[in-house]
């Protein structure tokens, strides 16, 4: 039996001003992508400003076990030598994926319609969390499944030998749903159709057509080629709009904050917090955007602004998912109610995350509302956010980030009862904070 390792607590006190450029990792979702893709691909794929974080070094470890040759590089950029598609071997040993919902998942696509055995496995919170909606839909390949009562890991996926091409309707709005089926649709003959009920992240469509598979987007529908020779690419990694948030909202809440994030990603599908920072009146400017690899990249500025409450649509969900808990935050500092819609998703995080939100909000004096759906968050203004209280993360990064950020301008500081696994998604967090002029300790 694992033991979780020690409780690592963190403080956030009250701050003066936060001033500087906050130099945020790379985007995670696209660093998981541009390791599995490249290891599809045949030759020599190098990828630069990968986000050398636990969950993407995981995902890296979990193709080396497949048969991909990876190397970090002098200049420090990855090189991923492929199999090509239908190429993986089938793995000498379990796979770990430890925190990292995303690269299990997308994995277990890439291994659905290759004729092998994998077994998967991951830490106590992601042996938690529910595997049926991405399994159901890959056994239409004709792979097939044992796992723990509710689909859960550790788990053995049987690649199909003779895979088929699918037309499917995900069920849930999952971008990792989506993006398992499509890797999966590369080695079944013939076309395949997934259809989606709301539209999601593209990364991995983006990143799809970069690496030269048949690809068409028509709204929510999504049609692939089987039998694919991908090509492979250079690939540099935009900085993670995910991390960013934290900084972000922090120099909005912080009185007389101004700090700058530079090469952020701004993916349409990426930047529903920014969208809803700004109808809450924050102070947001984008500076030097450009083009990298066909994403949308610039340098954010910001400002400390008066935010006040809004109503934030469902539609919205997927483009700001991993954001609401320090959307939550920034709706406690804000002046009104704060009305969140479409949250179901964020019970099968990390945590479940919409739980952890509130309860971290009413143990720091902050009065919301649980809802079938979402939660509605009254915020009192600038200032008024009591603060003082300990937050159990649940092993959750993106719990223990936001009520960091929340004690940098509460009246009273404001612990985490573990910050440890704020490493598997950005382990410069304490580092860029503290430069910024965050009291942490």
């Amino acid at each position: 039996m694992d033991r979780p390792p020690p409780p690592n607590p963190l403080k956030a006190a009250r701050s003066g001003p936060l001033k500087g450029a906050a130099q945020v990792p790379g985007d995670k979702s696209i660093s998981h992508r541009a390791l599995i893709l490249g290891s599809l691909a045949v030759g020599e794929t190098r990828i630069s400003g990968l986000l050398e974080a636990e969950d993407v070094l995981n995902t890296a470890k979990a193709m080396a076990g497949l048969g991909a040759d990876l190397l970090r590089d002098g200049e420090g950029a990855w090189r991923v030598w492929g199999r090509g598609v239908g190429g993986l071997a089938e793995p000498q040993d379990v796979l770990d994926f430890g925190n990292s919902g995303t690269g299990s998942r997308l994995v277990m696509g890439a291994v659905a319609t290759t004729a092998m055995r994998a077994t998967f496995t991951g830490d106590a919170s992601l042996r938690r969390r529910p595997m049926r909606r991405v399994l159901e839909p890959l056994t239409l390949f004709g792979a097939t499944y044992e796992a723990r009562e509710g689909g859960l890991m550790p788990l053995t996926l049987t690649g199909a030998a003779r895979p088929l091409a699918i037309e499917h309707e995900v069920a849930v709005a999952s971008a990792q749903v989506k993006s398992a089926l499509l890797l999966a649709a590369l080695n079944a003959p013939g076309t395949s159709r997934i259809v989606q009920p709301i539209a999601t992240r593209d990364h991995t469509e983006r990143m799809l057509k970069a690496f030269g598979a048949k690809i068409a987007v028509d709204g929510d529908a999504v049609e692939i080629v089987g039998e694919a020779d991908l090509k492979p690419c250079a690939i540099e990694v935009p900085r993670d709009p995910s991390s960013a948030a934290f900084p972000l909202v922090a120099a909005l809440i912080v009185p007389g904050s101004e700090i700058k994030i530079p090469g952020v990603l701004l993916n349409p599908r990426r930047i529903g917090l920014i969208d809803t920072l700004n109808e809450m009146g924050a102070d947001i400017a984008v500076d030097n955007a450009r083009d990298s690899g066909g994403e949308a990249v610039g340098d954010l500025v910001v400002r400390a602004s008066e935010l006040k409450g809004v109503e934030v649509p469902a539609e919205r969900a997927p483009s700001m998912i991993d954001e609401y808990p320090v959307l939550a935050v920034a709706a406690a500092f804000a002046s009104g109610r704060t009305t969140m819609h479409g949250l179901d998703e964020l019970r099968v995080k990390e945590s479940d995350r919409l739980a952890a939100i509130v309860a971290g909000l009413r143990a720091n004096g902050v009065e919301v509302e649980e809802t079938d759906d979402g939660m509605v968050v009254e915020g009192r203004g600038g200032g008024a956010v009591a603060g003082g209280g300990i937050v159990e993360t649940h092993m959750d990064h993106r719990i223990a980030m936001a009520f960091l950020v929340m004690g940098l301008a509460a009246r009273e500081p404001v612990t985490v009862d573990d910050a440890s696994m704020i490493a598997t998604s950005f382990p410069e967090f304490e580092e860029v904070m503290r430069g910024l002029g965050a009291m942490l300790e």
